[in-house]
């Protein structure tokens, strides 16, 4: 399994698309054997679901998300844990880890706007 959380400013950042860096986690058998940050390439429709699944990431864990970034994770294999409240993104995988991280599978976002400035309903 690995694990990939938008990040922004060493915490879970509050919405997907605006990360400006993922955390990912690499775990066998419920344990985490490692653990790294990456610059994500620039926000266009469909790169980070791309990028992800050239990442071999298998589960993102986010807040805030929209239906399409959803349904291209998901058609890429990737699993959604969504609504996921800001915190500590190690904590956040310990908890998601031990089954107590119960977030949407789906989008939490509606009301996009990608102009000058983004609108997010969440």
């Amino acid at each position: 399994m690995k694990i990939a959380i938008p990040i922004e400013n060493g915490t879970l950042c509050s919405h997907f698309g605006h990360a400006p860096q993922f955390g990912f986690v690499d775990v066998q058998d419920g344990n985490i054997l490692g653990s790294y940050l990456d610059t994500p390439p620039p926000h266009e429709p469909g790169s980070l679901p791309a990028w992800l699944s050239r990442q071999q990431v298998t589960h993102v864990i986010c807040g805030g998300i929209g239906a399409r970034a959803v349904e291209l994770l998901n058609q890429a294999g990737i699993q959604v844990t969504a609504g996921v409240p800001s915190g500590d993104p190690a904590k956040i995988v310990e908890e998601f880890l031990a089954g107590n991280i119960t977030g949407a599978t789906g989008p939490t976002c509606s009301g996009h706007e990608h102009g000058d400035g983004h609108q997010c309903a969440h």
